[in-house]
């Protein structure tokens, strides 16, 4: 087994996510490890290649997918670009593991599926939350049936603004439609629809209403959403990113007609579970290295040993779904 290809990445964009989410996973799984980083800010690029011990940095991204040690690319930059440089790279033969959303809108996720198909090169996402053993607990009693047969899906999502959402003059990239594809919705909500749809199967019917209430930015910061699952399961959605302190929110109800199960999206709160045998708390811990486990699946996949299911199709369901509730398709 000593001749299985090693995956060499080269990393585009090295912002917060590469510090310790995702960056340092890399490199700690077998047959795994960064050669080169790319930032169009050569001051970012330096740093984050030198404190990492990255052999290689570069200000362009065609040259770090051209270089020939790497033959795997992660895109670790904000969505709008997602496709530019996952088509790149896939005409190049590469491999590409994406950030997620897939794109910043569902026509973008369409045109990276067309190149991955042409070319038979995989693509993958960042829905890294499906494979920690957090939400692996949530799916296992959920098949194992501790709340029966699941009957209604609530999402509730609420946060107060953050200090940098204030800053009229320099605001987030993630408030910027032009760059991120809407508002925090469509940063914070894809993780949320993509484990509803890894547990339930795909969302095919999706509609809300969204607004402006706080006035700090121009894309949407409340939003209300209803969908239903391929098998007729409804659900229903509710985020707010200008709320009070007092109704801060992150919470998924899975209604049964035999319990119910209650659970954290980014808080990581014990799993409630309410059945005939009253109220149960489970506490589960995650990885240091949040994505690890997903990083992990796709190098083995790029061996050839296992299947990762991460990929562009399940991605752009999500991008659809949000899109259907934003009114952009």
């Amino acid at each position: 087994m000593g001749n299985e290809k090693e995956i060499r990445w080269g990393f585009i964009g090295c912002g917060e996510v590469t510090e310790k989410k995702s960056g340092p996973a890399f490199s700690k799984i077998e047959g795994s490890k960064v050669v080169a980083v790319m930032s169009r800010s050569h001051e970012k690029a330096s740093s984050y290649a030198h404190r990492h011990h990255i052999s290689r940095w570069y200000t362009d991204a065609q040259q770090l997918i051209e270089d020939p040690e790497v033959n795997a690319v992660y895109i670790a930059t904000p969505p709008s670009s997602h496709a530019t440089y996952a088509i790149m790279a896939m005409k190049a033969g590469k491999p590409v593991y994406v950030e997620k959303p897939l794109a910043s809108s569902y026509i973008d996720c369409q045109r990276i599926n067309r190149v991955c198909e042409q070319t038979g090169v995989p693509c993958f996402i960042a829905y890294y939350r499906r494979f920690l053993p957090y939400f692996q607990k949530v799916k296992q009693l959920i098949h194992e049936g501790a709340i029966g047969q699941v009957v209604n899906v609530q999402i509730r999502f609420a946060v107060p603004p953050r200090d940098l959402d204030y800053n009229s003059t320099n605001l987030p990239w993630r408030v910027q439609r032009d760059i991120a594809g809407g508002g925090y919705f469509y940063d914070l909500a894809p993780h949320q629809i993509d484990l509803l749809q890894d547990i339930f199967g795909p969302i095919v019917h999706a509609k809300g209403f969204s607004a402006n209430r706080g006035g700090l930015y121009q894309t949407e910061d409340s939003v209300s959403a209803s969908f239903q699952f391929h098998d007729g399961l409804p659900g229903s959605g509710s985020w707010c990113f200008v709320c009070d302190e007092s109704a801060r929110t992150d919470r998924i109800e899975l209604i049964g007609d035999k319990g119910q199960i209650c659970f954290s999206v980014f808080t990581y709160e014990p799993i409630a579970l309410h059945n005939k045998d009253g109220r149960t708390e489970i506490h589960i811990d995650n990885p240091k290295h949040v994505q690890m486990p997903l990083i992990e699946s796709v190098v083995r996949h790029l061996q050839g040993k296992e299947a990762c299911t991460a990929d562009n199709l399940s991605a752009t369901s999500v991008n659809w779904v949000m899109d259907r509730i934003l009114g952009k398709i």
